[in-house]
């Protein structure tokens, strides 16, 4: 498996390149913005994307949706419950003071426990809401792409429309921490974590 991970947009959110070495496709999980750094990494890396995937649909992790599937062709996949932010891109970053270009909607809706095949890879789908209603965490083998989640030390917010705090810290405790102490978290935002580091230091949810 191939992981690539850049910061991009304006809020530097953490955009993950996952690829299949023998299949030499790839999805593109939260393509947030700079999509011309996105593009020369799939280049450089020899992929190609057959899938955008938004862990949830806050505009800082989908505004890249629309310029990126236009390059690529890849699908877009978003949670039923997040689907309809696609289409709210430019109102929501305009709340920030800042631009946003609305993407398209989604090729897929996809739900907790689907299974998304990326050649050889195979993503879990994890329903993790709580930051939004729609969020997602993505898990394979040692790794889980967790979104807005969990953060090194910190958690998502939840004082955005459709978040609430005991819902995220729930979907912390019950879904993200029975998968083990040794799996990798890729958050969208800020370093990597593991969910051991974080069931000893997080202060939101020790």
């Amino acid at each position: 498996m191939i992981i690539k991970a850049l910061a991009v947009g304006p809020l530097m959110t953490n955009c993950f390149i996952v690829g299949c070495k023998n299949t030499k496709t790839a999805a593109v999980i939260d393509p947030g913005g700079d999509v011309k750094n996105i593009l020369e990494e799939l280049n450089r890396s020899g992929l190609e994307a057959k899938y955008i995937i938004n862990t949830h649909g806050h505009f800082d992790h989908i505004g890249g949706n629309k310029e990126l599937k236009d390059a690529t062709g890849a699908k877009i996949l978003i949670h039923g419950l997040d689907a309809p932010m696609l289409s709210r891109v430019a109102e929501n970053a305009m709340s920030f003071g800042l631009y946003g270009e609305n993407s398209p909607p989604p090729d897929m809706e996809i739900s907790h426990g689907d299974m998304i095949d990326v050649g050889e890879i195979t993503l879990k789908v994890i329903h993790t809401p709580g930051h939004s209603p729609g969020g997602i965490s993505l898990f394979t083998d040692s790794v889980v792409f967790a979104g807005d989640t969990l953060f090194y030390g910190s958690i998502g917010r939840t004082d955005l429309p459709g978040g609430d705090f005991r819902t995220l810290i729930s979907s912390i405790k019950e879904r993200l921490f029975p998968l083990g102490d040794d799996i990798k978290v890729y958050p969208g935002h800020g370093p990597m974590t593991t969910i051991g580091t974080e069931k000893r230091i997080n202060p939101f949810v020790r």
